[in-house]
């Protein structure tokens, strides 16, 4: 199982690891922390040096109610830093969490690899044929309604079975147009109750039936901090805990803020199913 990223492949049969670079001043963990230039190189040079195989960058914050922005201020604060990691870090793998095709496009000339949509290209009807057209893999991921009110009321008759459903629909599309690198994302957090995110990570083995690898991204979310009734600074034991049951259950990437952890497990889950 292999991913083609700028003609490197890259072999999801052992899991990797993903590490999170957001440069939005109002993201749930770590918003405002990366704003200038020796912040974003430093910490990307943690992430990279403690196993991360992909850095995800994120201009637009995705958390429950976030502020809207613009086009073209996604790019104003996207494009300075793909140069910046391309120039600092040559064998980097970037991977751009946006759901416009303009960003898309943009950023994956400037040098990054993969597209991360958090709305599986429910908020782009450009974005699918962007992607074929880049011939870049795309992480399709799944979100009920918008990041503004995606929190509200979500509401499944069997949460499994829709997601399921709704990734049959569009792989079918994307392969329609060629694309063959398609990662499909469960979207935990993104319209889901705190039992609707459970119910996924422990049925997560059925999304093996797409033939698609699997990202999973716990990472200090909601659904576990709220669960133990602590912060999302507090959550770290949780995060181990989540990505190591979604090792088992058949997770090829974690999208994580601690890279060193999440390595960690993937060794850890290794030995024990590798």
């Amino acid at each position: 199982m292999t991913i083609n990223c700028r003609g490197n492949l890259i072999d999801l049969s052992t899991p990797k690891v993903m590490g999170i670079l957001n440069i939005t001043p109002d993201s749930f963990f770590d918003g405002g922390k990366y704003k200038d230039k020796n912040a974003i190189l430093k910490q990307v040079d943690k992430m990279l040096t403690e196993g991360a195989t992909f850095i995800d960058v994120g201009a637009y914050s995705s958390r429950p109610g976030a502020a809207h922005i613009s086009e073209q201020e996604e790019l104003n604060r996207i494009l300075p830093v793909v140069d910046l990691l391309v120039n600092n870090f040559p064998e980097i793998v970037i991977s751009i969490d946006t759901f416009r095709s303009k960003v898309a496009d943009a950023t994956i000339n400037s040098g990054a690899a993969l597209i991360n949509d958090i709305s599986g290209g429910n908020m782009d009807d450009k974005m699918f044929e962007t992607v074929a057209k880049l011939q870049v893999p795309y992480v399709l991921m799944h979100m009920l309604g918008t990041p503004q009110d995606m929190q509200k009321n979500p509401v499944y008759e069997d949460v499994t079975k829709e997601i399921i459903s709704f990734f049959a629909a569009q792989l079918f599309k994307l392969h329609q147009l060629k694309l063959n690198d398609v990662i499909i994302d469960v979207g935990f957090g993104f319209g889901k109750t705190i039992a609707h995110n459970f119910e996924i990570l422990k049925n997560l083995e059925l999304f093996k039936s797409l033939d698609a690898p699997i990202l999973a991204g716990v990472s200090r979310k909601s659904m576990l901090y709220k669960t133990l009734d602590v912060s999302a600074q507090e959550a770290l034991n949780a995060t181990t805990s989540a990505n190591t049951i979604a090792l088992l259950n058949g997770a090829n990437i974690l999208r994580v803020h601690d890279v060193k952890e999440a390595v960690e497990a993937v060794k850890i889950v290794e030995q024990v199913i590798g």
